[in-house]
């Protein structure tokens, strides 16, 4: 088991099947806030269904292809991100993220993305980390900018949800861009 620490009495830790309750409650307080921009959200309302939800994520850990961590402020999940896809042979990773109104502006999301970035880049050799969000989303557009990343640009009408289509947001950091010298901290 590994915790980085966060700002503010946050941990960054990954989330696993044995803690689905704990998902679950979590998911429940954060439902209103990341419906519909976290699928699993919509589908994650029993135990049974979150466990299947981390369950996923733990396959996808086994196999190099993604991961989930959660963010625990004061001992209480709040938050996390995630490699919604990861492929270090092609060199590519999608990094996603969530948060309920609790952890709201104290920067956690982009701390732990930070940590997330510099691991994907630095150790596992990603050249190309991608950030989804829907245009309307100013936060996470927020956390792509403060990260350095720069818009792709915007599939128009590519999420579906409820029968409604959403533009989706594409932002990307390649890795010459994460590992040159910024002249103001990360």
């Amino acid at each position: 088991m590994f915790v980085i620490i966060l700002d503010g009495g946050a941990e960054l830790r990954p989330l696993e099947p044995w803690q689905a309750e704990e998902f679950l409650a979590h998911i429940d307080r954060a439902r209103d806030a990341v419906d519909p921009w976290i699928p699993w959200a919509t589908f994650s309302t029993s135990v049974e269904s979150a466990r299947s939800t981390l369950q996923r994520y733990a396959d996808k850990a086994a196999a190099d292809a993604g991961r989930i961590f959660g963010i625990w402020l004061d001992g209480t999940l709040v938050g996390g991100t995630m490699f919604v896809h990861f492929d270090a042979a092609g060199g590519t990773c999608e990094i996603g993220c969530w948060l309920e109104p609790a952890g709201q502006g104290r920067g956690l999301v982009t701390q732990a993305v930070r940590h997330l970035v510099d691991w994907a880049v630095r150790t596992r050799g990603i050249h190309r980390v991608t950030w989804k969000t829907c245009p309307d989303n100013t936060a996470s557009r927020a956390v792509a900018q403060r990260l350095g990343m720069r818009l792709d640009g915007v599939l128009r009408g590519e999420y579906l949800y409820n029968g409604v289509r959403y533009d989706t947001e594409v932002w990307s950091l390649l890795a010459p861009e994460w590992l040159q010298p910024q002249p103001a901290a990360r």
